[in-house]
């Protein structure tokens, strides 16, 4: 096993050197010609010329081979890069027990396509529950935990028959990441998360439970925020209270749209120092998709920073389109059983 991984390195070393080695024959030769021949030690401009078109050609293949060795390697770790992004914070079906959903990120980290912001929509046999969060940071810092955060969701979102078990697993899975960084690396300061957990039930009934997150923003005839009862702390800074409620008094009918996001959406300035307008941003377009609603807020974010940005965003969008079925009035000719008269004694 040993010697087949040594092997496999050796490999991977000369096809990285494979680019460099006609140019470096090429050098070769010019040296052996230029030290070994006499006819090139003889005075003159024209000779001195041919010299040093010769060593500009060798050192402009040198330049080009490594710049075609970089340019495939960062090209392999593009696809990698890619490859983690799709399964790490992978996008939400399209369609979701009745929901169409779309999601999608804008990173501060320049060349990073993930950050500290997460989400994820999963269907379980109690309605279908969302997550979004963001961990204190962004960039390639913050991933560790939203590894630990999303794989937790994604398991106690079915194993939890209440939001609050789902809350607490949750809880339970940052504390064991951070004490992990804390024992392989130093010691984490001030780390937590801001979430908000949504469940969506099949009549349209929303539960949301919001640790120190922005409350999200539901599109009917207007937008408008959605009330998500009193925060609780951001997961990481205190511990969790002992009877966690959710929020029950809101609800999604159908043909309403659903928008949740990190802080990055309302707070990213422009050159001027204004802030992002994402109730404008967030007028309805009749008939707009929610793939189409992302990329417009995502387009216009971009123009509002120049784009600059100095936090992650994230937008996850649903919209309820499941049917409303009307009360069937009663068919022609038949009525309802009078009540047998009661007999007195």
């Amino acid at each position: 096993m040993i010697r087949t991984r040594s092997l496999l390195a050796d490999g991977s070393r000369l096809r990285r050197l494979a680019p460099l080695a006609l140019p470096a024959a090429w050098g070769a030769v010019a040296v052996a010609w230029r030290f070994g021949c006499p006819l090139a030690r003889q005075p003159g401009l024209p000779m001195r010329i041919a010299t040093s078109v010769v060593f500009l050609t060798v050192g402009i293949g040198l330049v080009l081979g490594l710049r075609h060795g970089l340019v495939r390697e960062l090209a392999q770790v593009r696809a990698v890069a890619a490859a983690t992004q799709r399964v790490l914070l992978r996008p939400p079906p399209p369609r979701l027990d009745g929901l169409t959903l779309a999601a999608g990120q804008l990173s501060a980290s320049r060349g990073a396509s993930v950050g500290g912001d997460l989400y994820e929509a999963v269907a379980t046999p109690h309605g279908v529950r969302i997550v979004v969060g963001d961990v204190r940071g962004h960039g390639l810092a913050a991933l560790g935990a939203v590894v630990a955060l999303l794989g937790s969701f994604r398991e106690a979102a079915h194993d939890e028959p209440e939001l609050a078990g789902v809350l607490r697993r949750l809880e339970r899975a940052l504390e064991r990441h951070l004490r992990e960084r804390a024992r392989d690396e130093h010691p984490v300061a001030e780390e937590f998360v801001t979430l908000l957990l949504v469940e969506v039930r099949s009549d349209g009934r929303l539960a949301v439970l919001n640790c120190g997150h922005p409350g999200p923003y539901r599109l009917g005839a207007r937008a408008e925020r959605l009330p998500v009862g009193d925060p609780l702390p951001p997961l990481g800074v205190l511990p969790l209270p002992t009877g966690i409620v959710p929020y029950a008094g809101a609800r999604l009918l159908p043909g309403e749209t659903l928008v949740l996001h990190t802080d990055g959406a309302e707070e990213a300035r422009d050159h001027r120092g204004r802030f992002f307008a994402l109730d404008e941003a967030l007028t309805r377009v009749p008939g707009e998709a929610p793939a189409a609603l992302v990329r417009r807020v995502h387009a216009a974010l971009l123009r509002h920073t120049g784009g600059r940005l100095a936090d992650d965003i994230a937008l996850l969008v649903v919209r309820n389109d499941r049917v409303r079925v009307p009360a069937q009035p009663a068919e022609p000719g038949l009525r309802r059983p009078r009540p047998a008269p009661s007999s007195h004694c």
